[in-house]
């Protein structure tokens, strides 16, 4: 009865994250032979493939909500609210073919979401002109989400890095980076750092950025059932952001039950993701 709970939710789970394609998807992904962009042993397919992804995911989101241009282009452009399941999908494809892919498929990728940036353009409520495709604005979206998937791996992955594996990491996301047209993107955790204090004074919580603080965290798109597990997966992304992001998404801390119920449910959630998407043992040959 506990395999077929297990493998029950696995599936729910895959089926929300891959979307009805994920099956096929993954078969070609990691059974088409080929060189890749990164072998077995670097630390990108060790995030990437653990389920801390979950909540470093959804803190993402929020922290990159903060650049006015990077919202601007999400609220006008994404379908976030429309189909965000079908956006997690595309967002979770691409991150498992550049990860784990062949290097002809990944760049296939790469080339599909550049075609997208290059078509995306318009301007503020403010007036300002944005393109998904500049350089400059690349660089906080893949700063934001290194730094994210980082800290949450380093906090609830089930086997946390040390530091050089780290820096690893954060080389080994500028590959994808300098593929999709960031400019000298961040090689280790300092640079990385600093690449992100260099974009604060750029940042503030739009009232698109608030709009989306709330949908991602209050209204999500799932049965009520399902909602206390998800709420338990916001509350710890939204605990997983620096300080200063929290107080410009009107996003308060309570040290207390963030330290005792927050990051302990955090754990189990995680334990429970990786124990239900865990693949079945193959059954030995006699």
């Amino acid at each position: 009865m506990l395999t077929v709970v297990r493998e029950q939710l696995g599936q729910a789970l895959f089926r929300r994250v891959a979307g009805p394609d994920g099956p096929a998807t993954r078969a070609r992904i990691h059974q088409t032979p080929g060189p890749r962009w990164f072998g077995p042993d670097r630390p990108i397919r060790t995030v990437h493939g653990d389920a801390s992804m979950f909540i470093g995911g959804l803190s993402a989101l929020l922290l990159q909500s903060l650049h006015p241009l990077a919202m601007a282009a999400v609220a006008g452009h994404s379908g976030y609210r429309g189909d965000p399941w079908g956006r997690l999908q595309r967002t979770s494809t691409f991150l498992a073919v550049t990860t784990y892919g062949t290097a002809e498929d990944a760049q296939r990728a790469v080339d599909h979401v550049r075609a997208i940036h290059d078509r995306i353009r318009g301007t503020t409520p403010e007036g300002v002109p944005y393109h998904a495709a500049d350089p400059h604005l690349l660089g906080w979206v893949h700063a934001a989400e290194t730094d994210s998937f980082l800290r949450a791996h380093e906090r609830y992955g089930a086997h946390p890095l040390d530091a050089a594996a780290y820096d690893a990491y954060v080389a080994d996301t500028a590959r994808v980076a300098e593929a999709l047209g960031m400019t000298d993107p961040p090689r280790d955790r300092r640079e990385l750092s600093a690449r992100l204090a260099a974009y604060r004074p750029e940042l503030r919580a739009t009232p698109e950025a608030r709009s989306a603080a709330r949908f991602l965290i209050f209204q999500p798109p799932l049965p009520l059932p399902v909602r206390p597990f998800y709420g338990g997966l916001a509350a710890n992304a939204v605990a997983l952001l620096p300080p200063w992001a929290r107080s410009m998404l009107w996003l308060p801390r309570v040290p207390v039950v963030e330290d005792l119920a927050v990051r302990p449910a955090g754990q189990a959630l995680t334990r429970t993701i990786r124990w239900a998407m865990r693949p079945p043992r193959q059954t030995r040959r006699t």
